[in-house]
């Protein structure tokens, strides 16, 4: 037969995609493994070129998969719930959450994300995802609402969760708590301020370095190091605050570092800073903010009050300037905790909330995070470090309008909470009680919670959402132990850490059995891509321009699993000559057609040994879920062995009819489309089709060939057959040139016949390889 098509098109991949989705995936026998799919949170355009490269990717771990014999469960949903909802909501519509009323706003959020989603899932079936697109889930949607309440219901009841006020990471632009993981750290430049304090026994002046002089106001303690010798004489005595005429303890304490400034530090009840907050905690010290919700002074502040952080800061320096105890300011650039969503600098403010139990939980963490598999396994220590840095229980409860409610009500009269039966989701802000009094004092009115959940609370049920915990608990018993999580790195720390910590506490289990972590997509300079920054490549035109399989083939041979992979459409345009070499080969095999039983020569069996050691390397590949090492040992074979090489040498006897060396070459050809048919599914799918008659997908993984010892290596072969060519193009000879005289080791004797026919040598001698043209 031939192609009827002279070239791999955009139609064709077309063509291909409305015929998948007439035809559902095959069933397998086998056990099955269900994705984790992560759902994508569409904040705005474009969607991220690297996050469509980490989709290809999943999608490849379903097809490797069924590749391998298991039966694929591979669902598909979209994260809708959160601050950058609202973020883009207020940028979208002109309004603000501050002052639009909250059943408006909640309505606006609701269909403000519909086209972005859309988008997302267009692209997502343009790159040939493989997904249950039928029953995409959404976290906003009142059934999985419903769920996330059931668990913190559950909870509730197993006495994991409490109410408590405590310094807390506060974001001033998102107008909400956030948790630590929540929070990045960013080099901001600041001010290095050397304060002279006096001491008020002896009247010696000490100095104090800090970048939070604005928190003067509330200082609690002056520390040093006990290893710090100078100080010990200061031990006991107590520190004048200047402008403030506070009279505070000096104490000794290993939290100051004697290398940083003058060795010597303030301590407010105001932490100015994660270290500040765990200390005031070890300390049994009661805190004392002096900064508001909105990110200004308070009237603790005195002559600050109402000025926003950065303005009082810049007036305090100024004061203490006039009053000449200023002795030094430094500009330094300072490692400044910001939040991940608004990038707003992070301040510590008390606030009652939730908190979920998870430091008693840790030791299970850990032995969880030990023994499920990782791929990589080096990203494994990214969880575990986490785990050793977790030091307080996770607040859980938010400020915000679209997320999920916390379904409480508290009696009006005794503020007794009444949690409601699980199974419905409850929008207590506005819904009617369903309780006809309180349990506790008998009063029939109630008040509705008007927090939310963070929104961690919802993504890290959806191991239990996809296994189906929640509609039937013997698939969940059935799909839980071979659960495999897909996600990128960034995320380890929460989502892949939460959803184990959630899973265990409702299961009692392992909430899956591998984690797949992906690095982060970057741009051509190697730095990380963001909408903030500009450098995001929209996937779109790509894919429009390119295709799906040179995108996903792009993707796959970029960089091994783990590592941060740079995005250009240079890149992606070299990953197109491979497909035009695969489309090509094809082409000239394709009329070649044989069923006559015939014995292998000793170069088919070469080949065939070079064939069985690939296989052998993509099961290792597809085993470990680690695409870059099918894709590069695929396209190594074809590019540098099978297409140069051992179809030039075959190509005469195909010509005559030779069946050993035909069947030879679709045995190679019918093992490559299959091995490659998880990366580049749409090429492989339609030449399988054209060439055998059926879909690639449902093929079993191809066995390795047989292999047998040979008198000649792969490389020896390659060397002389190259330095034929070679010495044809050194002289500006035709390729079809005559040889004289090649001269070759009695090793490749068994292949003569072929060197002779391919070349045009006239004559063959023994001896170390040589060639002498006509």
């Amino acid at each position: 037969m031939e192609l009827t098509a002279k070239a791999w098109s955009k139609s064709l991949e077309s063509e291909m995609l409305q015929r998948w989705q007439r035809e559902p995936h095959p069933e397998r026998k086998g056990k099955t493994l269900t994705i984790d799919t992560p759902p994508p949170y569409p904040s705005g355009r474009p969607w991220h070129i690297g996050a469509a490269a980490h989709y290809a990717q999943i999608d490849m771990i379903a097809r490797a998969s069924r590749l391998l014999g298991w039966n694929v469960r591979f669902p598909i949903g979209i994260d809708r719930n959160g601050v950058p909802v609202e973020m883009y909501t207020e940028k979208k519509l002109g309004i603000s959450l501050h002052t639009t009323p909250r059943e408006q706003f909640v309505a606006a959020c609701r269909t403000a994300l519909d086209d972005l989603e859309a988008e997302m899932l267009s692209i997502m079936k343009t790159m040939g995802l493989s997904g249950d697109f039928a029953h995409v889930y959404r976290t906003d949607s009142p059934e999985y609402r419903s769920r996330t309440q059931a668990t913190f219901i559950d909870l509730w009841k197993r006495g994991l969760i409490y109410e408590d006020s405590r310094l807390n990471n506060w974001c001033p632009g998102c107008m909400t708590t956030v948790s630590d993981n929540e929070v990045g750290y960013k080099e901001i430049p600041t001010f290095l301020n050397h304060v002279e304090f006096r001491v008020k026994e002896t009247g010696q002046q000490i100095t104090i370095a800090t970048t939070r002089p604005e928190l003067l106001c509330t200082a609690a303690l002056v520390v040093f190091n006990p290893r710090d010798e100078r100080y010990h004489s200061l031990e006991g005595k107590t520190a004048l605050v200047p402008f403030y005429n506070l009279e505070i303890p000096i104490i000794s304490h290993p939290i100051a570092d004697p290398a940083f400034g003058s060795g010597l530090m303030y301590m407010s009840r105001s932490a100015g800073d994660l270290n500040a907050v765990r200390f005031l905690r070890e300390m049994g010290i009661p805190y004392d903010v002096c900064i508001t919700e909105e990110g200004r002074m308070n009237d603790k502040a005195g002559p600050l009050v109402g000025l926003s952080v950065r303005k009082a800061r810049e007036r305090i320096s100024d004061e203490l300037r006039k009053l000449g105890v200023l002795a030094k300011e430094e500009q330094i650039n300072h490692q400044t905790p910001v939040c991940e969503r608004s990038k707003h600098e992070i301040e510590y403010i008390a606030m009652p909330e939730y908190y979920l139990k998870q430091v008693e939980f840790l030791p299970v963490l850990k032995q969880y995070a030990q023994e499920m598999g990782f791929h990589p396994e080096a990203h494994r220590q990214i969880l575990l470090d986490w785990i050793a840095a977790v030091t307080m229980d996770w607040p859980i409860s938010r400020r915000r309008f679209y997320a999920t409610e916390i379904p409480i009500w508290y009696c009006a009269a005794c503020r007794h909470p009444h949690l409601p039966t699980p199974g419905s989701y409850v929008q207590p802000w506005k819904d009617t009680a369903p309780f006809a009094a309180c349990t506790k004092c008998g009063n029939d009115r109630f008040v509705g919670e008007d927090r939310t959940f963070d929104t961690w609370m919802d993504s890290s049920i959806s191991p239990l959402v996809v296994t189906g915990y929640f509609t039937d608990k013997g698939l969940h018993r059935k799909l839980a132990a071979t659960v495999v999580r897909p996600q990128a790195k960034d995320i380890i720390r929460t989502w892949l850490f939460y959803s184990l910590l959630r899973c265990h506490q409702l299961t009692g289990k392992r909430a899956f059995a591998r984690a797949w972590i992906m690095g982060y997509g970057v741009d051509e300079k190697g730095e990380k891509m963001s909408k903030s920054k500009g450098n995001v490549i929209d996937p779109i035109p790509i894919l429009e321009k390119y295709g799906a399989d040179q995108f996903r083939f792009w993707c796959a041979q970029e960089t091994s699993l783990g590592s941060d992979f740079r995005c250009s459409e240079d890149r992606i345009v070299g990953a197109g000559k491979f497909l035009t070499k695969l489309w090509n080969t094809v082409r000239f095999i394709a009329p070649f057609q044989s069923k006559e039983p015939a014995a292998v020569r000793p170069l088919d069996q070469w080949i065939l040994n070079e064939l069985a050691s690939l296989v052998k390397q993509c099961k290792a590949g597809y085993d470990d879920l680690n695409f870059f090492v099918p894709a590069t040992a695929i396209r190594t074979f074809l590019w540098n062995v099978f297409a140069p090489h051992y179809l030039e040498l075959a190509k005469v006897r195909a010509y005559r009819g030779d069946a050993a060396a035909i069947q030879t070459l679709h045995t190679c050809l019918r093992a490559l489309l299959q091995l490659l048919s998880p990366i580049t599914p749409f090429i492989t799918d339609y030449l399988h089709r054209e060439l055998y008659g059926s879909p690639v997908t449902g093929q079993p993984f191809p066995k390795p060939p047989a292999a047998r010892k040979l008198p000649f290596t792969t490389d020896q072969l390659l060397q002389l057959d190259s330095m034929i060519w070679k010495a044809k193009k050194d002289r500006g000879l035709s390729l079809k040139a005559p040889v004289a005289l090649l001269t070759v080791p009695a090793a490749f004797a068994s292949i003569e016949q072929e060197l002779v026919e391919t070349h045009g040598v006239q004559q063959v001698a023994r001896g170390e390889p040589a060639v002498q043209l006509a």
